[in-house]
């Protein structure tokens, strides 16, 4: 039975459409998850969007709308943007689906029972855009001197009953977990941020709202719901099938990997296992904080006009073209940048000009001088043995890599194989061997064939659509496309069994062309 592997991104607040970041983070959890299916684990993937809470209740009265019709129009565009860049989640799921108020409420309850909910009174600074409460002392001044939040979000005084959660009941517990399971949470300058922060004094947390009505509601306290954190956290769960222990939740739960931005990272490495150990329940394996993408080098905002919308992007350069380009170029972990240049330089000096060429110019020799028929019947060259050695090295790399979550550094590796198909297509010259040692040529060139194969399959998680493409014009079986394969020593005589000749090939990876407005700054 293949091992589970359970992956969740953050769920989306859909109080505005889809940015680059919202698709950077479902991108790089999808080729993780491809990844982890890849090596035969029985994966699976969730995403979706947190609907609830002030914010939300607000900026539907702004557009004189339920709550419910805001949350089911902006959930669509969510939807829509995972289905465009070829997302595999097994569940989206939705905060205002029945089964999550259940599994919300059956936490709640847990924690209830454990003695550590109370009802008091809350008096405090609250910033509805982050959805988060905040010390005076973390508090920031303002250009005009109005108080801020870390973010630079606004913050309101806010006053009313609330149920508290005893979260300073858990700062030794929490302390212990980051300094003795480092593992955790991951960049470790995440994780040293938390240790700092936990060491400064954990307060109690106010965990529901009576001003107003949107969110799960509290399990016997009339007029009160959820902090929208508790709600929204609990979605780990809830697409498991919590409260039932059984089924998915015994098969994946603890998650192997929630898989969140920098600035979330306190609600899902303090206050989630603080509630997961409340509720008497394993914690999540890992929790990985990875950082901002920018554009230009600057972050997005309304108010400088420099939102992106990742589904245009998607439409201009390509799925695959921008799925590899954003676990290409960015160190994942940090900050990084993108611009319309960036990915069409990228991807045309690596995937155009370099794999896809090489695809091109293989299959395109292979057609016109064997007539497409692949043959067994040659004998490899120390020369030929070695590239097969050095892209199986390459692409193992690759694997190692991406196992740490180190994108950028894999995709390297897996370039380095790239370019030892084309210096060996260079020394080799098959196009002169046609004329002078035809056998020789036909070696030359299926050796090359198998190279091919290898580097699409390694690549696949990353370039799905183009990867496969390719394979089906390799005549590569569709269960025969997984890295177990690759260690598979008859998969080319069962090809060569099939008598199938190769169709006249088409490039999987066409060239870009550069944005007009950025063309003519060049």
């Amino acid at each position: 039975m293949s091992e589970p592997y359970y992956i969740t991104t953050a769920i989306s607040y859909p109080n505005g459409r889809p940015h680059i970041g919202h698709a950077y983070e479902a991108i790089a959890a999808d080729v993780i998850a491809r990844f982890q299916r890849a090596q035969g684990r029985n994966v699976r993937f969730q995403t979706g969007t947190d609907e609830h809470g002030l914010k939300m209740a607000r900026k539907a009265e702004e557009q004189g709308k339920t709550a419910r019709e805001l949350a089911d129009e902006m959930s669509g565009y969510f939807q829509e943007m995972c289905a465009t860049l070829n997302v595999s989640h097994d569940r989206f799921i939705r905060t205002v689906e029945d089964d999550h108020h259940t599994a919300s409420q059956a936490i709640w309850k847990a924690m209830e029972a454990k003695g550590d909910l109370y009802l008091d009174r809350y008096e405090g600074w609250y910033s509805v855009r982050d959805e988060a409460y905040y010390d005076e002392k973390e508090l920031i001044g303002g250009e005009s001197g109005e108080k801020l939040s870390p973010q630079g979000t606004p913050v309101e005084w806010t006053v009313e009953e609330s149920w508290f959660f005893r979260l300073s009941k858990y700062q030794d517990a929490l302390l212990k977990l980051f300094k003795e399971t480092p593992e955790f949470l991951q960049p470790d300058s995440r994780r040293n941020e938390m240790i700092a922060f936990v060491e400064g004094g954990l307060r109690d947390l106010s965990i529901s709202r009576t001003s107003f009505d949107w969110g799960v509601k509290v399990p016997g306290s009339d007029g009160h719901v959820m902090y929208v954190w508790v709600d929204a956290l609990t979605n780990y769960l809830t697409g498991l099938g919590y409260p039932n222990m059984n089924g998915d939740m015994a098969k994946f739960w603890p998650a192997n990997l929630h898989l969140i931005g920098k600035d979330i990272v306190r609600f899902h490495t303090i206050y989630w296992p603080a509630f997961l150990m409340s509720a008497d329940l394993p914690l999540p394996k890992q929790v990985f904080g990875h950082g901002f993408l920018l554009n230009r080098g600057v972050k997005e905002s309304k108010t400088l006009g420099n939102v992106t919308d990742p589904i245009a992007l998607a439409e201009q350069f390509g799925v695959d073209n921008l799925r590899y380009f954003l676990m290409r170029e960015v160190a994942f972990g940090q900050d990084g940048s993108y611009s319309p240049e960036a990915i069409v330089t990228r991807c045309n000096a690596e995937l155009a000009n370099s794999f896809g060429n090489l695809a091109q110019r293989t299959l395109s020799m292979i057609f016109k001088n064997m007539d497409g028929v692949l043959t067994a019947d040659f004998t490899p060259s120390d020369g030929d043995i070695e590239l097969e050695k050095l892209v199986h090295g390459a692409c193992a790399d690759l694997q190692s890599k991406f196992a740490d979550l180190a994108f950028s550094d894999g995709l390297d590796a897996w370039m380095k194989g790239v370019f030892a198909c084309n210096q060996y297509v260079d020394d080799q010259a098959p196009w002169t061997l046609r004329k002078t040692d035809p056998e020789r040529m036909k070696a030359v060139l299926l050796t090359l064939f198998k190279q091919v194969r290898v580097l699409a399959i390694t690549v696949r998680p990353v370039v799905p659509a183009a990867s496969n493409t390719l394979l089906d014009q390799l005549g590569i079986p569709a269960d025969e496309r997984d890295y177990g394969n690759l260690t598979d020593s008859d998969w080319f005589d069962r090809r060569v069994a099939t008598a199938a000749p190769l169709e006249k090939p088409e490039g999987v990876f066409p060239r870009l062309d550069m944005p007009a407005e950025e063309a003519a700054q060049c």
